[in-house]
């Protein structure tokens, strides 16, 4: 291809894996956990399998959700419970969002202490007063499957571990009389007073304890279930319940419960667990956790880590991570172009999340307990964000794996009462965060890429009874009026243009499955987008129910514009289903490409995004802004141009100022591996601009080869000649040796094997 173009296997076992892909490189040192936790990133550095149900980390401070009644804007540091530039240690709990807007979790915060015995965390100014620890960086090593890092002030090394559904931590304590291990089931992210329902703790034995307790978050009605083991007996315990008094509270006044007393109940519970230690004695826990029962737990805790060899599990969690990273092996002699690479790569495996028990069974919407027949259920859907790469990355590179998470979803549709397909699920609930139905395109994307070991016809009619549901944030007025009017329902633009891509989805797995009635009706619905764009001014803007566009708007700003997480200059480009189309109706290529140039040119003023919480200057080239998914696909925009050389341009702009191999690392929130598996794919030199398209747009490859290893047992090879950080452009690309003419490569060409080699120069 001549620039411009013409003038213009659910969770394979390593076993299987290795067999298939073959001897590689260990992969493991390039992918580097610490990389976005500072801020914006909001990732965790802590032990975790790949889509592990177990995601334990360390909490570096305890902030409240709300202040004097208020939402507390800093809380909104710890989405992730780590922040990189704290300098003490609160605990490790065992579940967390990876690089979210918004959070919850932050289960089961165990602390190992030493001397008199402390009950609160204490403060970040003066961890003395309470069980927190400062810590160094220098002591803190980040690994996929391990942590370690030193609590200063208790003179304990702390290791972390995990197997798929256990947290193992490895303890090593100086000498002391007074050794302790606390359980503070009162902590967790995004807290607030209220936020534990209840809380209930047996001391079934002298080393074993179980219990539960239930949140009401941002997942209304969570319950989590554990089993935390010690390989040591304590030889004494208690607990303290920090609850308000409650005015009827039965008979158990008569005993001590505070000591010794082998069950709990309560909204605010904190246990302690005491010992002697040797200097240099290493004490070990495992936790196993469960959305079913107590039961389950133990089941998970059995069956996956039944012995105390933490090394062999820490060795096992980096071969099973060796695996996971070894689908896709890439050739640069730059080594942080790998540590990006695995960075990325490994981020984007770390969610959807495996929720179910080693015996199938799950806790499902309707709150009742399911088994998986045939499938893996999953959770932590944050379809908004995910859609757009990381399903579609999923679907190439796992797609048994994606298929699974199709299942969960319609699973979880099956269980709605209000016959929905998940929007932004997590753990047995439906927060209805962000907007759009956006496990359409999910689906489509399988059902049109033939990945689809499930009921397609089944999955089409899930998605279409969630399209038409019209008491569904605006929908009613979109299917009436063909668009979302800004004076019944906010964000009017942004929900216009996603349900009408949406809908394009749809039209897409209907064509494939023969549903003509179907496409039809969809692909009306998907030229929905032309009904928000105002010819005079040439941008989408929020239209009025009486027909009429708001008079009050401006085209920089993001606050109450009829947009979220954008502004219409960027969210004028939101028609990945019809580029074409939306050329045409902005006046052309030439005008078209003066729009898109300006996107990555022009200032925008720091009133713009001052209020924005995930947006700082250094996340913004000109007036795109990478942390924000409306634009994702923008870049790539110009391959329906007659300037294509400005997309490989482009790429290689955002590719090295927004991903670096550092804690600040990320240009925005990685959102559950959105950000990550842009980064995949653009490294690669492809870009899904339209999931539900059997096509990927080509971009500037920024690695000098690669190899895609299939789960069909074929291989995608990719090579670079004349590779550099000046030679941007792509001279030619020839696919199979065939020299391409379009800048686009078919998902049946990857997929079926072979070879794609870029050729690259350093002027269009």
């Amino acid at each position: 291809m001549k620039l411009p173009f013409l003038g213009a296997l659910l969770a394979t076992t390593a076993t299987t894996l290795a067999q298939t892909i073959g001897p590689t490189e260990n992969l493991v040192r390039y992918a580097h956990p610490l990389v976005g936790t500072q801020r914006m990133g909001h990732t965790f550095p802590g032990a975790t399998m790949p889509f592990g149900m177990v995601q334990l980390s360390p909490d570096t401070d305890t902030i409240s959700y709300e202040q004097n009644g208020k939402y507390n804007p800093k809380v909104y540091e710890y989405c992730a419970g780590y922040q990189y530039k704290d300098q003490t240690i609160v605990g490790f709990s065992h579940t967390h969002f990876s690089g979210t807007g918004h959070s919850d979790l932050g289960d089961f915060l165990i602390m190992p202490t030493t001397g008199p015995l402390q009950l609160n965390p204490g403060t970040a100014d003066q961890p003395e007063k309470g069980f927190r620890s400062r810590f160094s960086h220098q002591t803190e090593v980040a690994e996929p499957a391990y942590y370690k890092v030193q609590l200063q002030d208790h003179d304990i090394r702390a290791e972390l571990t995990a197997t798929t559904r256990v947290g193992m931590h490895r303890y090593t304590f100086p000498q002391a009389e007074q050794a302790h291990i606390i359980l503070d089931l009162t902590a967790g992210i995004y807290n607030y007073p209220d936020k534990n329902v209840w809380t209930f703790v047996r001391v079934e034995n002298d080393s074993l304890v179980t219990g539960y307790r239930q949140t009401n978050g941002w997942a209304r009605t969570r319950t989590e279930y554990f089993a935390l083991q010690f390989s040591k007996p304590f030889k004494s315990y208690g607990a303290r319940n920090y609850a308000k008094k409650q005015a009827y509270r039965g008979f158990w006044g008569r005993f001590d419960q505070n000591h010794n007393f082998p069950e709990q109940a309560g909204e605010q519970l904190r246990m302690y667990f005491d010992f002697s230690t040797q200097a240099g004695e290493k004490i070990k826990l495992k936790m196993a956790l469960s959305g079913v029962s107590t039961a389950g737990a133990l089941a998970n805790l059995r069956a996956e880590a039944p012995g105390w060899d933490f090394d062999a599990v820490k060795r096992a969690g980096q071969a099973q991570w060796q695996q996971e990273l070894s689908r896709i092996v890439v050739e640069s002699p730059n080594k942080i172009d790998k540590d990006n690479f695995y960075t990325a790569l490994y981020h984007a495996f770390l969610s959807p999340t495996v929720y179910q028990d080693v015996d199938g069974q799950y806790r499902g919407l309707d709150q009742n307990i399911h088994r998986a027949e045939g499938f893996t259920n999953y959770t932590t859907f944050s379809l908004w964000d995910t859609y757009r790469a990381l399903h579609p990355l999923l679907n190439l590179i796992q797609p048994a794996r994606d298929a699974d998470m199709i299942q969960s979803m319609l699973a979880h549709f099956d269980q709605s009462t209000l016959h929905m397909l998940p929007v932004w699920s997590h753990y047995a609930n439906e927060n209805w965060c962000m907007i759009g139905y956006h496990a359409v395109p999910v689906i489509a994307d399988a059902i049109v890429k033939g990945n689809a070991p499930f009921d397609a016809n089944k999955a089409l009619d899930a998605c279409v009874t969630t399209a038409r549901q019209q008491w569904y944030d605006g929908l009613g007025d979109y299917i009436q009026l063909g668009y979302v009017p800004e004076d019944k329902s906010g964000s009017s633009v942004s929900k216009t243009l996603e349900y009408a891509f949406d809908d394009w989805c749809i039209a897409q797995a209907a064509r494939t499955l023969g549903r003509a009635d179907i496409e039809q009706e969809f692909s009306q619905r998907a030229r929905n987008w032309q009904n928000v764009y105002d010819q005079r001014i040439g941008f989408m803007r929020p239209r009025l129910s009486d027909g009429s566009f708001r008079k009050e708007f401006d085209v920089l700003s993001t606050h109450n514009q009829g947009f979220i997480e954008g502004n219409a200059w960027n969210y004028s480009l939101y028609v990945p289903q019809d580029p074409a189309g939306l050329i045409a109706r902005m006046g052309g290529s030439q005008r078209f490409v003066g729009h898109l140039d300006s996107l990555f040119t022009m200032d925008l003023p720091d009133k713009f995004f001052a209020e924005t919480e995930d947006i700082t200057r250094d996340g913004i080239i000109g007036n795109y802004v990478h942390g924000n998914e409306p634009a994702h696909h923008a870049a790539y925009l110009y391959n329906w141009t007659d300037q294509p050389w400005k997309t490989q341009q482009r790429v290689r702009q955002i590719l090295p100022k927004m991903y670096r191999p550092t804690p600040d690392g990320l240009g925005g929130n990685d959102d559950c591996g959105q950000m990550s598996a842009w980064y995949v794919f653009s490294a690669l030199g492809f870009y899904p601009v339209a999931p539900a398209s059997p096509e990927y747009a080509l971009g500037s490859p920024a690695i000098h080869g690669a190899t895609l290893r299939l789960e069909n047992g074929k291989t995608f090879r990719i090579r670079v000649k004349n590779q550099s950080a000046k030679n941007v452009y792509v001279k030619e690309a020839r696919l199979n040796g065939k020299l391409l003419t379009r800048p686009f490569l078919s998902h049946q060409a990857i997929v079926d094997g072979g070879e794609l080699v870029f050729t690259m120069a350093g002027k269009p």
